[in-house]
């Protein structure tokens, strides 16, 4: 085996090692779900100086950037990876589409109904004041007799319902 299969070897085991500890870090406002789960984990770099990962936000000033930032540096270097740099990638924008299949199985056995496959446009979004019409199952009694409350939940990325059979109420995780 020559040296350089062996760097190649142990740098694709280091970007392995990287990603893996990224990958256990959870949302600051969603704990029930990784970065991963939730999509905005793009991709871990390893070099000579230390780590880079990309992220995307949900949205623009999504105010938990931050705390994901400093929780994957203090997660990698954790994992021995000393120098660890966070970059926010905004091209391609992050979608709802981009959770794993995981990360909406989890919202829902949290309470929380899990967006769906979001409309694809091939043209520019028009602009209406009514509220979005969505049919939502209930997340805690599977009834499909629900209704909105408010677009506005306690993040931008819910909004909340409430079930007309049972009567609880339950955020859902918008289609964005």
């Amino acid at each position: 085996m020559t040296n350089d299969s062996v760097t190649t070897r142990d740098s694709a085991m280091t970007d392995d090692r990287a990603w893996k500890a990224a990958c256990t870090v959870t949302d600051p406002e969603l704990p029930m779900l990784t970065l991963q789960d939730l999509g905005v984990l793009r991709h871990v770099e390893t070099s000579a100086d230390g780590v880079i990962v990309w992220i995307t936000p949900t949205y623009s000033g999504c105010p938990a950037m931050a705390t994901m930032r400093d929780d994957l540096r203090y997660v990698l270097q954790q994992a021995g990876f000393a120098d660890v740099e966070v970059r926010v990638q905004l091209s391609p924008p992050w979608s709802s589409d981009d959770m794993t299949a995981r990360g909406k199985r989890r919202l829902a056995e949290a309470g929380i109904s899990p967006p769906g496959t979001r409309e694809r446009r091939e043209t520019a979004v028009t602009l209406t004041l009514q509220a979005t019409r969505r049919v939502l199952a209930c997340p805690r009694c599977g009834s499909q007799q629900t209704q909105i409350i408010t677009e506005f939940g306690a993040t931008p990325c819910k909004a909340l319902y409430r079930c007309d059979d049972c009567r609880e109420s339950f955020e859902h995780f918008k289609e964005i």
